[in-house]
């Protein structure tokens, strides 16, 4: 039996997980790290606390697991995107790392259009400028720090710097490349464009892999501290959601997945590099050679149903306390005894603004048609319907780039709820399955490791280990039910967008 371990390094955490050839978990450990915002709006993260966790928890599952590290043949890693790891010629980090969640880059988002073009960025990056991409942050150090930036020598992501710790190889693979804005995405490349044009010296950057390539090899230095076998292969490893997607099964024309988390996304996989052109979904490399994937976002998915029950739900927190359940599912218990359309009442989860398909930061959420007669409990159900309608926006993209989603997984913690679930057969009119296994980009990243050790051959193959749990059929007569609701749903932002904007200006 072969075994391969996958990190995936979060935001809150990182995990790591060894998995045997058949996809199941062995061992597993997790450590937390901070984050730090010295000021509102930012967000930065110490790249050594990303590296200790990464080695104490390989550290802890080969101890913990009882094999021999001659038999893990190999290392994927999936990590956070877009953030900002700077070294200088010492190989030491320059300053805390900007990550994702960082919103400081407006104004370098200004000058990205200026020097480069929004519609010239959407051709070769598949994505207009963002804030919380990568190259934005490049600028603001050169803009705002200027030292520090004269120091740097080597760019690299999150995952790609404890790559380089446990390597000592500077590289990256395609599908995180793709949150830098600095890929040729249809190409799979470095744009010499985008980075003349943007003046970022391509030396700086990683060498660019597939996914499921070797990378490197454990040091003996990274042997000594993970209790890893010095010479194990380390795979390019994934993004987040494309490792996600991997270790879901979406790794095939019409296999998409859809996470209702703090936030929601809508992943299909696509083997040609299908662009909107009005850049309302983002489009990466897959992690799945010679594939891409179109991604559609909504800000405040699951996020909205935390902010109802943490406003209005206290009796059903008491509640399931004394009965030793979770308050989310008597909260769904709750919202299923209201019929489809919540007795005419429409949410709008814009809390944080919105991506797919708005782009606009001055929206926020509305109860549409409150009256009298409704309760707390229509009110909950129109929370849990408004998300879907806002990820059924992300399908409708989808279908109008004739990218097919009719194979539709659901996970992250809303997809654990079998009426929301319901909702999204219903509103897609597709099933919506949930995998056997719970660890997504950590098994993901594994898959990787597996494909790259040669013990399968390819990706698609690899991630036949993925099972299928639940099946949730499209109800045939609650689709033209929500239907109706749902059309209805997509005039009111139209209407309201004026609306929103003199809102945020007051």
């Amino acid at each position: 039996m072969k075994y391969a371990i996958g990190i995936d390094l979060g935001t809150s955490g990182t995990k790591t997980v060894l998995f045997d050839q058949n996809g199941k978990v062995i061992a597993s450990k997790t450590i937390e790290y901070p984050m730090y915002q010295p000021k509102n709006g930012y967000a930065e993260q110490d790249p050594a606390d990303w590296y200790n966790a990464a080695v104490n928890t390989c550290k802890a599952v080969v101890e913990a697991s009882g094999v021999d590290n001659a038999d893990i043949c190999g290392v994927g890693i999936s990590g956070q995107m877009h953030g900002l790891v700077m070294l200088d010629e010492n190989n030491s980090v320059i300053r805390r790392s900007i990550i994702w969640c960082d919103q400081r880059t407006a104004k370098e988002v200004e000058q990205m259009n200026e020097l480069v073009g929004r519609e010239k960025l959407i051709e070769i990056t598949a994505n207009p400028a963002l804030t919380g991409w990568t190259a934005a942050k490049i600028l603001w150090v050169r803009n705002n720090e200027p030292d520090n930036y004269a120091r740097c020598r080597h760019i690299l992501l999150p995952k790609d710097y404890v790559r380089f710790m446990f390597t000592g190889e500077y590289a990256t693979e395609v599908s995180d490349a793709s949150g830098m804005q600095l890929l040729d995405v249809p190409k799979r490349q470095w744009s010499e464009e985008i980075c003349g044009k943007l003046g970022i010296d391509m030396f700086m950057l990683a060498k660019v892999y597939e996914s499921c390539d070797v990378t490197g090899y454990i040091t003996e230095e990274a042997a000594k501290l993970t209790g890893l076998k010095a010479g194990t292969p380390v795979v390019g490893g994934a993004g987040d959601n494309a490792a996600a997607a991997v270790g879901t099964g979406v790794v095939k024309d019409g296999k998409a997945f859809t996470t209702i988390g703090t936030s929601g996304v809508v992943f299909a996989h696509t083997s040609a590099p299908c662009i909107d052109p009005k850049g309302r979904v983002h489009t990466c490399c897959a992690a799945v050679p010679g594939a891409w994937h179109i991604m559609g976002v909504t800000q405040g998915a699951g996020l909205s149903l935390k902010w109802f029950r943490d406003n209005f739900c206290n009796a059903e927190k008491e509640t399931a306390r004394y009965m030793g359940v979770d308050e989310y599912y008597l909260m769904d218990k709750q919202a299923d005894t209201v019929p489809i359309g919540a007795e005419r009442l429409i949410y709008m989860p814009y809390l944080m603004g919105e991506r797919t398909p708005h782009l606009d930061p001055d929206a926020r959420g509305v109860f549409f048609g409150l009256s009298a007669m409704h309760t707390k409990k229509h009110m909950l159900r129109a929370v849990m319907e408004g998300v879907a309608y806002s990820l059924r926006d992300c399908v409708e993209i989808c279908r109008e780039m004739d990218i097919n989603v009719s194979d539709m997984m659901a996970c992250g913690g809303g997809g654990s709820s079998p009426l929301w679930r319901q909702m999204l057969a219903d509103l897609y009119n597709c099933p919506v399955k949930t995998a056997s296994s719970k660890e997504g980009p950590a098994l993901g990243a594994a898959i990787l490791a597996f494909v790259g050790a040669g013990v399968y051959k390819s990706v698609p193959e690899a991630a036949e280990v993925v099972g299928v749990d639940k099946v949730c059929e499209p109800v045939k007569e609650n689709v033209p039910v929500y239907e109706g609701f749902y059309r209805l749903y997509t005039k009111l932002y139209p209407a309201m967008k004026d609306s929103f904007a003199q809102l945020a200006s007051l």
